[in-house]
């Protein structure tokens, strides 16, 4: 979105909201409708199985296929997603990172389709294309988890993409370094601006080194560099975080890559508000905390986002509907359209107070940046587990806040009593829930796909691809050969896995410093940990398994952390992991107690396979307990199903939680729990 003058109304960002889900046909109609009422930019949600490199038909895709996005596995699927919206015209962001040249490719491959059935010359439309890829990788393997392969091939992976890009689709942003994710792991100001800054000069060294792109053309590989921020309810701190951004930027592309040019070197961004901070204890709430969130990278005009798309209001309690989604477009309308904030010169500009706080966030930026560097860079920090471990710290600090007071989050540790609310009287349809035959026709639809294409045209494709990948060779051009020719997400991804290998990143959990609720609380626990381990001649051990795709594993990391903390052996392998993996570590460990953590929606289909798992193995006696965002109705399925307990982000009080589980433990093992608590 270009600047104004000083002398003009700032224009308004580009107004999105982040969607996607069952099937590309139905995501068109969410896109057009939206589109209709306003929305100025398609921000494409995609399936795990999508983001993580695999067909829907995949062992590892069950019960995640369409869940919190929407499956695109060949072309064709890109063809009916963006079905009657002219790509040419579109502002597209796409929410991908470890397939992100995959889908770029459709992308690209789609768009040239489009000009040839329109009669237009494809180098003007590929000129024209505008929007922006995620493809940050980093922040993958310190929080959201949907990584692949190793970090060496997948800054190769990013670099191509943004060499060829700046050539070839000159207003695409090829890269979207994204802190969001970063600050929901628990990152402080200082290190959410640190961590990413850190992985912008890890992308803008391997560019430049790469040899793509001539010196005199490396302002323009820059001025393509766009970020994806997180806002959250400290609005001013927020406001005064993204004031450091831009000035710690300008800074660094000018002295470290010597870019003359202002304007290539201003802070381009895009946000969505803080959605793992809205509640689902009285989620009215989460409309005031939404809207502040906003504010906080809306009202500072040298900072001023560029783009921004807002969660709905019910996102804690499962996927929201049409109308939810409206809701948070109308907000950010509301803002633009309504107010008088375009209408002034930066607000903050000489304050005394705003000035103090940037230069403190700076100076303390500018020091852990240099930490990395003194690493060997973001990539170092990465493998080596620092960075992972200094965010999980972060969180669990963050968590000692809430759980003892120090911090309130209204309506949950303070404020907590309410009247009904009218928002949810529509019990189960408050939410949109995925056809459970969604799965089900994803998969006959990518089997009719693979028998219906050319397989020889295929496979000529993989083999260039495979063996482009072993050499230095830029891949993109090979990667939309692949998708012209009928390859799937899944024969892509699995090319390069067989030249690149795959990756798992370190946890954190050994790490991170020990936090809770308070010495007494932690120490009852422990005492109670201690004691059903004498009883049993033996040290209690709980396994904490991600099964399924969903790679936030922020919740999982702090229950280990605790279990850890109260005494537990803990046996935590990260994330990525089918039932039978589960179960089968479960039983080699001889754990006392599984813990489950899913947050895709996938539940009701990933959790009873672990539980039918275990009692196949004659350990059905094992208690299993299973955290994350269920509904209600889905809870009482679980327990009929054996789940022994079912934890939600309202139960926040984890020792606590340690508490129960001690208890289902006792009663697992015929022990007495008159008078234990739970």
């Amino acid at each position: 979105m270009p600047y104004p003058t000083d002398r003009e109304r700032d224009r308004p960002w580009v107004i999105r909201t982040y969607a996607g889900h069952s099937s590309a046909t139905q995501t068109n109609e969410l896109y057009r409708r939206n589109l209709a009422k306003g929305q100025t930019g398609l921000s494409v949600a995609f399936d795990l199985p999508t983001q993580t490199g695999y067909d829907p038909d995949d062992e590892l895709a069950k019960g995640e296929v369409g869940k919190v996005g929407v499956p695109v596995s060949h072309i064709g699927d890109m063809r009916a997603l963006f079905d009657g919206i002219p790509m040419a015209e579109a502002n597209t962001s796409m929410t991908i990172n470890a397939p992100a040249m995959w889908l770029l490719a459709l992308y690209v491959a789609v768009a040239e389709e489009q000009a040839e059935e329109q009669g237009l010359d494809y180098a003007e439309v590929r000129a024209k294309l505008a929007g922006t890829t995620q493809n940050d990788i980093v922040k993958e393997y310190l929080s959201r988890g949907t990584y692949v392969f190793p970090p060496a091939p997948s800054l190769r992976l990013i670099t191509d993409m943004v060499a060829w890009s700046v050539t070839e689709i000159p207003k695409w942003n090829p890269i979207n370094i994204c802190s969001y994710h970063l600050q929901e792991a628990g990152a402080t100001p200082t290190q959410e601006l640190a961590y990413a800054l850190s992985t912008a000069i890890a992308v803008l060294d391997s560019v430049r080194d790469s040899g793509q792109v001539p010196p005199e053309q490396f302002g323009d590989v820059v001025g393509r560099i766009s970020f994806f921020v997180n806002a959250g309810l400290r609005f001013v701190e927020e406001m005064c975080k993204m004031r450091a951004f831009a000035r710690l930027w300008d800074e660094i592309t000018e002295e470290r890559y010597g870019v003359e040019n202002p304007k290539q070197r201003r802070l381009r961004y895009g946000v969505q508000v803080n959605s793992l901070g809205l509640t689902e204890a009285q989620p009215e709430n989460n409309v005031q905390r939404i809207v502040l969130e906003m504010l906080a990278v809306t009202l500072s005009k040298d900072a001023r986002a560029r783009a921004v798309q807002l969660p709905a209001w019910n996102e804690a309690l499962g996927l929201p509907r049409p109308w939810d989604q409206q809701w948070a477009l109308r907000m950010q309308q509301v803002l633009a359209y309504e107010t008088d904030l375009l209408e002034y010169e930066d607000l903050f500009e000489g304050s005394v107070v705003v000035e103090a706080k940037v230069a403190d966030l700076v100076e303390g930026a500018r020091a852990e940046i240099d930490r990395v560097q003194e690493m060997g860079g973001a990539v170092a920090a990465v493998e080596s587990g620092y960075m992972k471990g200094e965010l999980v710290s972060a969180l669990a600090e963050g968590r000692r806040r809430m759980e003892s007071g120090e911090r309130v989050v209204v309506g949950v540790n303070k404020f907590d009593t309410t009247e009904p609310s009218p928002l949810q009287a529509e019990g189960a349809e408050s939410i949109f829930t995925v056809d459970a035959e969604t799965e089900e026709s994803a998969i006959e639809a990518i089997r009719a796909w693979r028998d219906d294409r050319d397989g020889a045209a295929v496979e000529d494709a993989l083999r260039a691809l495979r063996d482009a990948a072993k050499t230095e060779q830029n891949l993109m051009q090979v990667s939309i050969d692949c998708a012209k020719s009928g390859v799937t997400t899944g024969e892509w991804a699995g090319a390069l896995r067989e030249v690149f290998g795959e990756f798992r990143a370190p946890t954190g959990v050994s790490a991170a410093s020990a936090s809770g609720e308070g010495a007494t609380e932690i120490a009852e626990v422990r005492e109670r940990v201690r004691s059903t381990g004498d009883e049993l001649g033996q040290r209690l051990r709980m396994l904490v398994g991600k099964p399924g795709l969903d790679g936030h594993s922020n919740g999982a990391e702090q229950v280990a952390v605790r279990a850890r903390d109260v005494g537990f052996e803990v046996v935590y392998q990260g994330i990525r992991l089918t039932p039978s993996q589960i179960v089968a570590a479960a039983v080699q460990e001889g754990v006392h107690a599984v813990g489950l953590s899913v947050l895709s929606g996938s539940h009701l289909e990933v959790v009873p396979s672990v539980v039918r798992g275990l009692r196949d193995a004659g350990a059905g006696d094992i208690p299993v307990v299973v955290g994350g965002i269920i509904p209600p109705e889905d809870e009482r399925q679980l327990r009929e199903g054996g789940v022994a307990a079912v934890f939600t982000p309202k139960n926040f009080r984890l020792t606590e939680m340690m508490g129960e589980l001690v208890t289902l433990i006792r009663r697992a093992q015929g022990l007495d729990t008159a008078g234990s608590r739970s």
